[in-house]
């Protein structure tokens, strides 16, 4: 039996898949219960989070515990529960609009917290969902149906702020790329902090530009050679779109997370863990009296 197939049986929801035929996410939903599998991860260790969107349509579609939010609010559900409960491993998966648009003030803060939570970003350049309008990372000038002259926001460079805002594991995916893939989602779901993976993916629907051969054609994975700890080496690579684009491990450093800084958490039990009484709440209660 494949690493899929296993997959597949082991995680498999009973839920009707809804993306388009030959949408991105389509790989990375195999991706991820392959790396879950590789990673010998059972469905009761995992919580996936997301908001709205094509992309957090995900957990629907994967036997784990789920958390499925509202619209760029996925993140402060998966760090309170990774808070709450350290034992868990915590996926958040989200789309580009619903991360870096309506999401963006938790994506900075969260990186500043660093959360051990992996963050897997849908990136299709795009809103999906609500039919094409243009999202955060969308390219300037583009003409969508709603930009029918074109896009005139710069778009965002996700790795770039992630990096200025002190991510400790910055990378990017490519769904056309499906073993490499595999491997970012294993080391990001390993790193002890929190783990961003922006996945470059095709919308077949409503995105014509970024197509998966458009991707292909530009696509190189960074070199073995390459020094993941250096930081501007990865501002450089990061701000490197166009004819060439780079995948993999941009930067990855080990720093304290937010639990580890938290003196309350240490050496006491994890919150889920402690046994609590409703007496525990009356000297809190005397105090708004």
């Amino acid at each position: 039996m494949t690493n899929e197939q296993q997959s597949n049986e082991l995680f498999e929801s009973d839920d009707e898949i809804t993306w388009c035929p030959g949408c991105g996410n389509f790989a990375i939903l195999t991706a991820i219960k392959t790396a879950l599998l590789e990673l010998k991860k059972r469905p009761e260790e995992i919580l996936i989070v997301s908001g709205i969107g094509q992309a957090a349509k995900l957990p629907h579609y994967i036997r784990t515990n789920v958390f499925n939010g509202l619209h760029g609010r996925a993140l402060p559900p998966a760090v309170a529960a990774k808070i709450v409960n350290p034992e868990l491993t915590v996926i958040v998966h989200s789309g580009d609009g619903d991360t870096y648009g309506e999401g963006g003030n938790h994506f900075i803060h969260n990186i500043r917290r660093n959360v051990d939570i992996a963050h897997f970003v849908h990136d299709n350049q795009i809103y999906a969902l609500t039919k094409g309008q243009a999202s955060p990372t969308t390219a300037l000038g583009q003409v969508t149906g709603i930009q029918t002259n074109g896009n005139i926001d710069q778009p965002l460079n996700p790795l770039m702020l992630a990096l200025a805002a002190g991510a400790s594991f910055v990378a990017r995916g490519f769904t056309g790329r499906q073993e490499h893939l595999i491997n970012l989602m294993k080391e990001a779901i390993n790193h002890p902090g929190y783990a961003l993976i922006d996945i470059l993916q095709p919308c077949v629907s409503f995105n014509k530009v970024n197509t998966h051969r458009w991707y292909a054609d530009r696509v190189y994975e960074l070199p073995e050679e390459y020094d993941t700890g250096n930081l501007s080496r990865a501002l450089e690579k990061a701000m490197e779109w166009g004819d060439k684009i780079p995948v993999g491990i941009f930067y990855r450093v080990e720093r304290p997370t937010f639990s580890d800084r938290l003196v309350w958490l240490a050496d006491r039990p994890s919150l889920v863990d402690r046994v609590w009484k409703p007496q525990d709440a009356e000297r809190y209660m005397k105090e708004l009296e």
